[in-house]
């Protein structure tokens, strides 16, 4: 199957399977907000991130407020995070520079973005498509596994997965795309132990066919 008919077949059965797919940061409308989100998301779920942020900002509600602050008092807070210092000191360091530079703004350019300390390409995309809903496709570990093992790509750097993604599919399909192949990646395309049996897609997987035959 040539890869622009295979995406159009796995995104008919990933908008099946997940209809209601969507960025599962929480959003509350404040840009700002889903940027600290998204450092924080690092090597942590969206879960947790959620969940520190409820209380992260009671106390600090805006950028102003985390560029007052020293690194050491938001590790103290986000520590349950993982990677604490890196962290803290990426909000604390991209609160100023956001501040300084653009007057308390979010940009909405993913190559500006990605200027930010501990704002990486994955982060910026996510911004940008879900702030200013300008196309792009968010590559977390669950969407590169997908796209590996449905056959779009044999990388595993996920520039080149979401490069690989964009050839393929439509650019109004990119931001939809992404949350949908992360739910898919969470539900039932695991790292370990994937639910190939209950996978619409399986037929039509090189991952699938492969681990089949090897079990078959």
């Amino acid at each position: 199957m040539k890869k622009e008919k295979l995406a159009a077949f796995v995104w008919d059965q990933l908008k099946e399977m997940y209809p209601d797919a969507a960025c599962t940061l929480e959003l509350d409308g404040d840009p700002f907000h889903l940027f600290v989100r998204g450092i924080l998301s690092a090597q942590c779920t969206d879960k947790r991130v959620n969940e520190v942020t409820k209380g992260l900002f009671q106390k600090y509600p805006d950028a102003k407020a985390f560029a007052a602050a020293t690194e050491e008092e938001i590790g103290k807070e986000i520590k349950s995070c993982g990677l604490y210092k890196t962290k803290a000191k990426g909000i604390v360091q991209s609160s100023r520079i956001l501040l300084e530079k653009y007057d308390g703004k979010i940009p909405s350019d993913v190559k500006t973005l990605e200027t930010f300390p501990s704002v990486g390409r994955k982060i910026a995309n996510l911004i940008s498509s879900e702030i200013y809903q300008i196309p792009a496709i968010v590559v977390d570990t669950h969407c590169g596994r997908v796209a590996n093992r449905l056959g779009f790509t044999d990388s595993k750097v996920p520039s080149t997965i979401e490069k690989d993604l964009m050839k393929v599919f439509p650019k109004t399909r990119w931001i939809s795309l992404g949350h949908s192949m992360v739910a898919h990646g969470r539900a039932l395309c695991k790292a370990k132990n994937p639910d190939c049996e209950n996978c619409l897609m399986a037929g039509a997987c090189a991952y699938a066919k492969e681990r089949n035959h090897h079990f078959g």
